[in-house]
């Protein structure tokens, strides 16, 4: 298995948060498989043009456990906290307003399309499969048996990759309710994005994700170091927190504060609570 040490974070640079922020939206298409509204745009910015995923507040379908309208601004709140702890997990995203109202702006990651049998990043790094064993091989993590056809199950395993270890960690932070397998993208140059971060944020542990396999280790050395410069930058005035009081509300504010303590008191992995289901479904 490759390395993805070496691998560098992307650095989100003035002209992408521009580019989001200013840019013309023009739609392209809309993203059929999303449970909400999801366009696909072209963004055209002085001489650059990208593309974006655009997302409006209303095309949002009302969840029972998150207030009405407010997916958008937990999306780029994830952003927010993904630079904060310096890995760059999350793509570029804004909140600005664009053909249909104010809405979340994401830059497009282009990414290998995905099978049911396994997902493969453009780098040729594999990060999830189904293998027809009771153990999981070297270099991999199990998450759970999975029927796969009537009458035959398989394990589901994930790669003992330190990109998907980062995402572990800020999933954990966020409180991600729903960590699929295809809500991960590996770019060209081998760097892991994790998008739509909606369903983020909730007061009470809502923890869903494929990325179990660390449940319970020790954090890595960087993992601690990340997460106690983001505590700092939690602080009351600090301006990651004032930024987040923009886009959450306080108490959940306060309950990240919550998480990351947790976190360095323990030194480890979140493990499953066990009040909620731990794995998203459909997994991938």
């Amino acid at each position: 298995m490759s390395a993805p040490e070496r691998i560098p974070a992307r650095r989100v640079s003035d002209r992408d948060i521009e580019l989001l922020t200013r840019g013309e939206l023009r739609v392209l298409g809309q993203i059929r498989d999303a449970s909400n509204a999801v366009l696909l745009c072209a963004v055209t910015y002085e001489d650059r043009e990208d593309r974006c995923v655009y997302k409006p507040v209303r095309g949002e379908r009302p969840l029972w456990d998150f207030p009405d309208g407010t997916l958008a601004q937990r999306e780029v709140a994830a952003y927010e906290v993904s630079e904060a702890l310096g890995w760059g997990l999350v793509p570029p995203t804004v909140l600005r307003e664009g053909p249909y109202g104010e809405g979340m702006c994401q830059l497009w990651i282009d990414a290998p399309a995905e099978d049911a049998e396994e997902t493969e990043g453009a780098a040729g790094d594999r990060l999830l499969a189904l293998v027809d064993a009771e153990e999981p091989a070297e270099g991999w993590k199990a998450i759970g048996f999975a029927e796969v056809e009537e009458g035959r199950t398989a394990l589901l395993v994930h790669a003992d990759d330190a990109r998907l270890r980062r995402l572990a960690v800020l999933d954990a932070v966020i409180n991600n309710g729903d960590r699929k397998g295809g809500h991960l993208l590996v770019d060209a140059e081998g760097r892991l994005y994790g998008i739509d971060h909606g369903v983020t944020f909730n007061v009470e542990d809502k923890l869903r994700t494929l990325l179990w396999g660390w449940a319970g280790e020790p954090l890595t050395d960087e993992a601690t170091a990340a997460l106690e410069a983001l505590r700092e930058r939690l602080g009351a005035g600090e301006p990651l927190a004032v930024r987040l009081g923009e886009l959450i509300t306080e108490a959940e504010l306060e309950a990240v504060r919550e998480r990351v303590a947790a976190l360095l008191k323990t030194g480890r992995h979140r493990e499953p609570s066990g009040e909620w289901p731990a794995i998203p479904w459909p997994p991938i």
